[in-house]
């Protein structure tokens, strides 16, 4: 599964976008510094997210949109179209 998909699934289980649950990290005092483990947590505890689309969550949450790209442009399970992942909204994604 694609980073992206990652981010899109967890929008279809909780209705929330990525962005949208920055802002709730916010909320929670959550930044840069917090220890990927209490954001982990917190979405498996609030959220329901499996242990995988919940790092996806955690890596946007603390690092932001942009990811590695070792697998951008690759075809296959894992490859993502962009090094920038889309927070807004799987529906206004202007590269599905």
């Amino acid at each position: 599964m694609s980073f992206q998909a990652y981010l899109d699934n967890v929008e279809t289980q909780t209705g929330l976008t990525p962005r949208q649950f920055i802002a709730l990290a916010k909320e929670q005092g959550f930044d840069e510094t917090t220890k990927s483990t209490v954001v982990l947590n917190w979405l498996k505890e609030t959220y329901g997210l499996g242990h995988g689309h919940a790092q996806a969550m955690v890596h946007v949450i603390l690092k932001g949109p942009k990811i590695s790209s070792t697998h951008v442009g690759k075809g296959g399970a894992h490859g993502d179209k962009s090094d920038e992942l889309w927070l807004d909204g799987k529906d206004s994604n202007p590269n599905p």
